[in-house]
């Protein structure tokens, strides 16, 4: 006997109606809230750290990343002062400026905290 499609679909649509309308019953079932952290003493191992401590090393970070984003902006300004200017610019180049970008977003995101 030869199997059609509409004779398929007769067969394993009821099915599939069945089998659907069971899972949310079976995940509303299973499902669990996660119980909360009982209130209580904090922890005295957890070190305290000063927040000027923090910004003290924030501010060297900074200045020494501002320094090597001037060095490179140097050296990508040099580069393309020897480059052809009719010629396309190397890959070296562009992913020097992608490395200034990126540090650029660092000093950015330090800077604001």
């Amino acid at each position: 006997m030869e199997i059609t499609r509409r004779y398929f679909l007769r067969i394993t649509g009821p099915l599939a109606v069945v089998l659907g309308s069971g899972a949310p019953l079976l995940a509303a079932q299973f499902a669990h809230e996660p119980q909360p952290l009982p209130p209580g003493p904090p922890d005295d191992r957890t070190p305290t750290i000063d927040p000027k401590v923090m910004m003290d090393e924030d501010q060297k970070t900074m200045r020494k990343d501002v320094e090597k984003l001037f060095s490179l902006a140097q050296e990508l300004k040099d580069q393309v002062a020897k480059a052809n200017p009719s010629a396309v610019l190397s890959l070296a180049l562009v992913r020097k400026a992608e490395e200034i970008e990126k540090l650029a977003h660092q000093i950015q995101k330090l800077a604001k905290g």
